[in-house]
């Protein structure tokens, strides 16, 4: 029995098909203007991206060629440039020192609008490029894809505040975003770009931002391969790994070059007490000189290699993994402590590709204790351990290992290897280096800002103290004023 038309629904009649289309997000404007800001955006991270790293490689190159024709050009300009660097840093442009990876997840974490332009506004983003040029110029044994994440993030999260996605949850978007194309521009390597935001930078994936993320990094890989065409930042290695006696390498890679990498990790992250605490505040009193004796042990230590430790070890590590070196025995060792230096310096630059080299290093000599394995294929593995150790994101460091050099064969064994690795670094370092560094950066910032509200709370109590004369009490007349 149907009821009548009286007790029917008498809600308003349903919108319309097309203003349900409008109201949907597939046609939202705003929706639409927030996918345009980020494909747009991708575009610029690439073109960034791709710009930076040919200017990476001339300046190095003018660096490389000065000190080809007499090494001892070096023990001038690498001190002066490390003391020029930390002069420079000093001031406004203190958020470009390091590896730029901190930086973009401290801003991500907390939601501050000031704070997050203090480390991603477009003239720290400017200043990273070139201070971290700079670097390379000076023969700093730095990197350039962390400086690109951070460049990225910052890209990105000026646009979409300049075109009026400044709320919290927004700009996040954007930051991560920025943050995984500048590193899949940099190295090639667009799922590492999208693995890298879920295991480093977030910690969680938001599943609307799947989208937006993923045409991002797509968006950015594709003007890099536009420009720079289809390669593997390492070559293409087709080497394997057959199980048996030689899979004893993912053992011995996995243990020596993931403490390696959490020694590594340990060394570079701030403390109050024992050699980090000394370092620490020797370089407190004085920067300038401490950064020029850092810059000093760096080519010192390259007198003991043929081809030295300046830069980011790219060429030394391509030339070991396929086989054909003249690097010394101890180039990974020293190496390690050439990236020591130049971190503790504290002067722009990243730790990726000189981990790469530092576990190339490692690799060469392991894999003469593993004689029943391919060299390369050990070197590889030690190259993913060590970055896995340093990180302690063993995925980012598996997919990264395996783009880098275009090899699928080796997915099992560089994933397995990786894993043990990041237990391995765990024993020296429990909280990843990147994360803790970003967690130092939130500390000083919740500090200043308890500081200034301790200041404010005590200017208020002094203004409430301030005695005022009640005009009703008479004043004594030895305390009058003469007329």
């Amino acid at each position: 029995m149907s009821e009548p038309d009286d007790a029917r629904d008498t809600s308003p009649e349903p919108r319309g098909r097309f203003q349900r289309l409008a109201d949907s997000e597939l046609f939202s404007p705003v929706q639409w203007r927030r996918r345009v800001l980020f494909w747009s955006g991708a575009v610029l991270v690439g073109l960034a991206a791709v710009g930076f790293a040919q200017a990476a490689d001339f300046v190095f190159g003018l660096f490389h060629a000065v000190v080809t024709h007499s090494r001892w050009w070096a023990f001038v300009i690498t001190p002066l440039m490390f003391a020029l660097l930390a002069w420079l840093t000093q001031g406004a442009l203190k958020p470009t020192r390091g590896s730029g990876i901190p930086q973009a997840i401290a801003a991500l974490k907390v939601e501050d609008e000031g704070f997050r332009q203090s480390l991603l506004s477009l003239r720290v983003a400017i200043g990273k490029m070139t201070l971290t040029l700079a670097a390379l110029l000076g023969g700093a044994s730095v990197g350039r894809e962390g400086p690109t994440v951070h460049v990225g993030a910052g890209l990105l999260y000026s646009l979409g505040r300049r075109f009026g996605f400044a709320d919290s949850a927004a700009a996040g978007r954007f930051i991560l975003a920025g943050s995984a194309a500048g590193l899949a521009a940099a190295f090639n390597t667009p799922l590492a770009g999208v693995v890298f935001a879920i295991e480093e930078m977030s910690g969680a994936f938001e599943h609307r931002m799947s989208g937006i993320l993923l045409t991002a990094v797509i968006i950015a890989g594709v003007v890099s391969l536009g420009i720079l065409g289809n390669y593997a930042y390492f070559g293409r290695m087709d080497i394997g790994l057959p199980l048996g006696k030689a899979w004893w390498a993912v053992l011995a890679t996995g243990l020596i070059c993931g403490l390696a990498g959490g020694l590594f990790a340990r060394l570079i992250l701030p403390h109050d007490h024992g050699v980090r605490g000394f370092i620490g505040r020797l370089r407190g009193r004085q920067p300038v000189i401490f950064a020029a004796c850092c810059g000093l042990a760096l080519v010192l230590l390259s007198q003991l290699t043929h081809t030295g430790l300046y830069g980011t070890g790219y060429a030394q590590a391509r030339a070991i993994l396929e086989g054909h070196t003249d690097t010394t025995v101890g180039f990974g060792v020293l190496k390690f402590f050439g990236n020591i230096a130049s971190f503790w310096a504290g002067i722009p630059g990243g730790i990726f590709s000189p981990a790469l080299a530092v576990g190339a290093g490692l690799g060469n000599n392991i894999s003469a204790l593993v004689p029943g394995a391919d060299a390369s294929a050990v070197v590889l593995l030690a190259m993913a351990a060590y970055l896995s150790g340093v990180t302690q994101a063993p995925l980012t460091a598996t997919v990264i290992s395996m783009e880098l050099t275009a090899n699928q064969q080796m997915a099992i064994p560089i994933m397995a290897t990786c894993l043990l690795a990041r237990a391995a670094s765990s024993l020296l370092c429990r909280k990843p280096v990147y994360r803790a560094l970003a967690d130092r950066l939130i500390e000083s910032y919740e500090q200043e800002v308890a500081q200034r509200k301790a200041q404010e709370d005590n200017e208020s109590e002094a203004d409430a103290e301030t005695i005022v004369e009640d005009p009703a009490t008479p004043i004594p007349p030895e305390s009058r004023e003469p007329t």
